[in-house]
């Protein structure tokens, strides 16, 4: 899943990307409000982190201007400031929830997947495909019960491609999703990556699951 993290920051910043991107997230980041906001139309993203205190425009404009915009990703605000006003502010302003720094990273972690959990109504952690099986919070992925040892791009990759189990994914798409903003769509890194998560999912098993659609894209399917 993309997230955009907007953190003037830097320190905290790398410390937050990085242990995103430990979890396989896909993360771009931004430093200012105005870029933030810039990424935040161009580009889809399942989740926006957003300091309060950035320059340019602050996090309460970017997040009432995308809300007027109808963009409806999931934001969670970022603030030194607990204020009671400021919190209700920034949800009245149309965040989804609001974290006061300094916090613990588990509790940060726990809040980005209800979050994310909140765009999947109705659905679990498990991704399910005949006999592959992803866990969301765990990472584990198995096949007939097997674990299978992934890297976090063929994680992001797997994932990406199980949340949209039966439909065709363009390279597009898996450009958006699974890699950061700096990717170069035409190169061959993602046939590479198609590659490699075949070699692990589908070698030794007579049923095939992960399919090439001519002059489209991808698709995994039982």
């Amino acid at each position: 899943m993309r997230i955009l993290l907007v953190e003037d920051e830097k320190k905290i910043a790398s410390f937050v990307e990085r242990g995103l991107t430990e979890q396989h997230y896909t993360v771009d980041v931004a430093h200012d409000g105005e870029q933030g906001l810039y990424l935040a139309q161009i580009n889809p993203y399942d989740l926006i982190i957003l300091d309060i205190m950035l320059p340019g425009k602050d996090g309460f404009a970017v997040c009432q201007e995308l809300r007027k915009e109808n963009n409806d990703a999931p934001i969670l605000m970022l603030t030194a400031r607990d204020d009671v006003r400021d919190k209700i502010y920034g949800l009245d302003s149309g965040a989804d929830d609001y974290l006061t720094k300094p916090f613990a990273f588990g509790e940060f972690l726990a809040r980005v997947r209800v979050l994310l959990r909140r765009q999947r109504p109705g659905k679990t952690n498990l991704l399910r495909v005949g006999d592959l099986a992803l866990d969301q919070v765990t990472h584990l992925v198995t096949r007939a019960g097997e674990k299978i040892d992934l890297t976090a791009t063929e994680y992001a990759l797997l994932e990406f491609l199980m949340l949209h189990a039966g439909e065709v994914v363009t390279r597009t798409m898996i450009s958006e999703h699974v890699w950061d903003q700096d990717f170069d769509s035409f190169s061959n890194v993602i046939n590479v990556y198609v590659t490699y998560l075949r070699k692990k999912i589908d070698a030794g098993f007579p049923k095939k699951l992960i399919h090439s659609v001519r002059g489209r894209g991808y698709m995994i399917q039982e």
